[in-house]
């Protein structure tokens, strides 16, 4: 293959990358960079990825024909992309085998490549810096298509679900108050698990990898600010088998899955779930556990690049009576959906609030309740000024 071809293979093998999932991204020269660092020269696996143009998810026999690979070699191609973390290769529920091509991000190349045990090397140095300048590109255009990104940025669908805190910082439950729905809600919608507890309960596949939030920001040498543990990103079911076959993840006990989530809660991280194309009828595939500062949902909105599209069911309300105005709740907020006003009692934005939790747990005079509701939290991503 020459030097030209070798080329147009990586643009359109990365093309296809570009415009996988929930997020995608336009491509640039960083992307290229990334595809070409994560493959290698390996043209076949290249034409593997180029294979899924049209359809991102297929069957054996369908990627067999879209490829022109014979079975053996897509198999042999695909668990090697897999183990990259660029195609999730796991049966469905009726045991068919399926092989779908994974986006840069949610959940894709990005968080695989930083879910593991990091070395410290230079590729992974390289990594994070390509990363951050495709996301650096993603928000350049967002802002120089602000006004005609906004609708379509008005009906995505949410991209995770808040779980609320339970306890507060001193084991105490939080008040929880049932109120009635404040949207219509289908007379066949089943409320999904509000309790990270009950979610572990349902599964016996568990595994647990570090966030590749915090991992990534940590590699371009940004540490945690909050110094929040790291070892607790959860995948369930078929992810979890997934991250585990390809080394991204080990796996856990329910036992030890719950002392990790408490951990997590107990730091004062936000449980936010994710489920399959945001369908929440369906199954949970995963937790984060998520910090305020190294969040890359929460800085991707922050910095002007996608918004803030989130589920919730609850709401924090604070009893102003009981308020001292300590400032403990809006130091935590991972939003700052939550503050002090000048009369000196926290005052919350129903708008960008996600319902966490976290406020009400290092409350420490216990004046923040939680309030149920469903809810859909959007929230622009700031318009910039040049």
């Amino acid at each position: 293959m020459g030097k030209n071809e070798a080329k147009d293979l990586l643009d359109r093998a990365t093309g296809v990358v570009c415009r996988q999932g929930m997020i995608p991204f336009p491509p640039s020269n960083a992307a290229i960079q990334i595809i070409d660092m994560v493959v290698g020269n390996h043209p076949d696996e290249l034409e593997l990825i180029c294979s899924f143009k049209d359809k991102s998810s297929q069957t054996l026999d369908q990627l067999i024909e879209s490829s022109g690979f014979d079975q053996d070699e897509v198999v042999m191609l695909a668990k090697k992309l897999a183990a990259k973390g660029l195609i999730f290769n796991q049966p469905n529920s009726s045991g068919l085998m399926i092989y779908r091509l994974l986006p840069f991000m949610v959940v894709g190349l990005m968080e695989y490549m930083f879910m593991g045990e990091l070395t410290g090397s230079e590729k992974e140095k390289t990594l994070a810096r390509l990363f951050e300048e495709m996301i650096l590109h993603y928000r350049e255009q967002t802002q120089k298509n602000y006004d005609q990104l906004v609708p379509l940025f008005e009906k995505m669908p949410a991209i995770d679900r808040t779980v609320p805190q339970r306890l507060t910082h001193d084991g105490k439950k939080i008040v929880v108050i049932k109120v009635d729905k404040t949207i219509d809600i289908p007379d066949e919608f089943i409320l999904p698990s509000q309790s990270v507890v009950e979610i572990i309960d349902k599964f016996d596949d568990i595994a647990v990898g570090y966030c590749f939030c915090r991992q990534r920001r940590n590699t371009l040498g940004e540490s945690c600010k909050t110094e929040a543990p790291t070892f607790n990103c959860f995948t369930f079911g078929k992810s979890a088998r997934f991250t585990v076959e390809q080394g991204f993840a080990k796996k856990v006990s329910k036992k030890e899955a719950h002392r990790i989530m408490k951990e997590a809660g107990e730091a004062g991280l936000v449980h936010k779930a994710y489920h399959p194309g945001s369908r929440e009828q369906s199954l949970e595939t995963s937790i984060c556990n998520c910090c305020k500062d190294c969040c890359d949902a929460m800085n991707l909105w922050r910095n002007g690049t996608m918004p803030l599209v989130n589920s919730t069911y609850h709401l924090a309300r604070v009893e102003a009576d009981i308020c001292t105005g300590c400032l403990a709740c809006e130091e935590r907020c991972p939003t700052d959906a939550i503050k002090v006003s000048e009369s000196g009692t926290a005052e919350v934005d129903e708008k960008s609030c996600l319902g966490c939790g976290v406020c009400a747990r290092f409350c420490p005079e216990s004046a923040i309740f939680l309030e149920q509701g469903l809810r859909r939290v959007f929230v622009l991503p700031p318009k910039l000024r040049n």
